[in-house]
């Protein structure tokens, strides 16, 4: 087994791996719910100190940006809407310069600072350890994860270049919040250039058991230095237990009331699920239901009943399944032929990856092939679509959707979940289909859960859908409703820096839904 760094945060020792604690399935599902006057964080105390956030990825307000199919830009926004501070991480752009530039932009109360990556760096971080190693091994796919020692030594180099620039522009009263599986072990290189402060690491993707974690090559380096930070965030309570049972397990360090001491931190494991705008979305979707686009589209189904799919492309937001379980439910609900239409949007990402172009000529030749098999000169069964349409265009076609099919096989939150409820009109509201292995599954009790891999299970639950009468339509909405607007993006933000702000021994239990 590898050494670790020396030093007092290292000081944990690994066991076997049947030396485990047994940790209670329930320790993460009571929590005091914080009301919002609680919540909100005043980062103003001392002068010098401000809000520093670090993703991966920045997002620097521009209108004539590309649309942008995830949901961090959303998350940071609310945590600087009532603060300032400082917006860090990659450009998105890739140079082959030697040097690397490192730029500033300022925008009413947040400074954005970017770098560019080299191709190099872009390769083995980005492409290579992040989205080859990580991604497939957090979201249960070991059997697709490809190792490589130079990607991991690529990807250390770059959370210690993130430290680097981090470290000329870091006050010492600053508040850090790191949001990501890209930047895991950036507090521990910050540790390391003498930084003592307030630092927050938010996981957005799901936190598989310790049996799954320690088939990362060398995950006795990376999955400990996560130590270092002050408060470790997941979006579930199986995901915080899963991550506690590895510091148990691994690591040989125990909590009292989920905080670990190591050396001589205290290190908190919490939960913290991601929410939307809530309300704000509702007032859109109303309004963008009348836009010129959406009303061309919803008047092109012929008064057919709409099946809405959104997801960025990738293999673990389950799409290829959703299509089996689509073609299921045609092959077995004769009736519905020629009166619903599912419309797919998928916007293609890491195009530059090929696996993930195999993906995209998949799923659009299971489309076109279940589209000839069951279409009519009148009537396509599937419309698949394979870029981007702006929020408020997708707000309007939510509401207009009798069904949102949400199926991932394995995802942290998923937000096109909560948008699909939040758009709807709770008079006349659609159903949504959920997939039991999403993050939201745990807050949308109301929706229809079901196993994405079991076809006819799914098949069967649109079915239900589809038919479902307008009372319990109401009933399921107006509860799942409730539950998105007490935990909207902006509380989840006031929360998290709360908790981190405050001393271990003032922290609370965790989050009740």
């Amino acid at each position: 087994m590898a050494a670790l760094p020396k030093g007092p945060v290292w000081n944990v020792r690994f066991r076997e791996p049947g030396a485990v604690d047994n940790f209670p399935q329930t320790m993460f599902h009571g929590r005091i719910d914080l009301s919002p006057d609680q919540a909100v964080v005043e980062l103003g105390e001392s002068p010098l100190a401000q809000l520093v956030i670090v993703s991966n990825r920045v997002a620097i307000p521009d209108k004539t940006a590309k649309l942008r199919a995830g949901g961090l830009e959303v998350a940071v926004n609310a945590a600087f809407k009532n603060r300032s501070g400082i917006w860090f991480g990659w450009s998105g752009k890739v140079t082959t310069r030697t040097k690397i530039a490192t730029r500033e932009v300022v925008h009413d109360k947040v400074t954005y600072i970017t770098l560019d990556l080299s191709k190099e760096d872009h390769q083995e971080y980005y492409n290579g350890f992040a989205n080859r190693v990580l991604w497939p091994i957090l979201h249960y796919r070991i059997d697709l994860a490809e190792f490589s020692r130079r990607d991991l030594s690529g990807y250390l180099r770059v959370n210690d270049h993130f430290a680097r620039e981090l470290h000329n522009v870091l006050g010492p009263e600053d508040i850090v919040w790191v949001h990501d599986y890209h930047l895991m072990p950036l507090a521990k290189a910050l540790r390391e250039r003498g930084h003592k402060n307030r630092i927050g690491f938010f996981l957005h993707i799901p936190c598989p058991p310790p049996e799954m974690l320690t088939a990362l090559p060398h995950h006795e380096r990376l999955i400990p230095s996560l130590c270092e930070y002050d408060l470790i965030g997941f979006q579930t309570g199986d995901d915080a237990f899963n991550f506690s049972r590895y510091l148990t397990r691994e690591c040989g360090l125990h909590s009292h009331d989920f905080n670990f001491m190591v050396g001589e931190r205290t290190v908190r494991v919490d939960v913290f699920p991601v929410g939307i705008e809530t309300a704000a979305f509702a007032r859109l979707a109303e309004g963008s239901e009348r836009l010129p686009f959406a009303q061309k589209v919803l008047k092109s189904l012929a008064g057919r009943a709409l099946i809405i799919g959104v997801d960025r492309l990738d293999y673990s937001k389950g799409i290829a399944h959703r299509l089996a379980a689509f073609e299921r439910f045609l092959h077995t609900h004769r009736d519905w032929r020629g009166k619903v239409t599912y419309l797919q949007i998928a916007p293609e990402s890491r195009t530059e990856i090929p696996e993930y172009a195999e993906i995209a000529q998949g799923i659009g030749a299971a489309a076109g092939r279940i589209n000839g098999a069951y279409g009519e000169a009148d009537w396509t069964p599937i419309r698949y679509v394979s870029h981007a349409y702006s929020r408020a265009t997708l707000a309007g076609l939510y509401r207009g959707a009798r069904v949102g099919l949400v199926t991932p096989l394995r995802d942290g939150m998923n937000l096109v979940a909560k948008e699909y409820v939040a758009a709807q009109n709770p008079y006349d509201p659609g159903v949504l289909i959920l997939s039991r292995f999403a993050g939201a599954a745990n807050e949308c009790k109301e929706a229809l859960l079901v196993n994405p891999y079991d076809s006819d299970s799914v098949a069967a639950a649109i079915g239900e859908a589809l038919a479902m009468p307008l009372p319990e339509r109401r009933a399921r909405h107006k509860a799942m409703f409730e539950v998105l607007s007490r935990n909207d993006i902006q509380s989840w933000a006031d929360r998290f820096l709360s908790v981190l702000q405050r001393e271990p021994a003032r922290s609370t239990l965790l989050y009740q839904i």
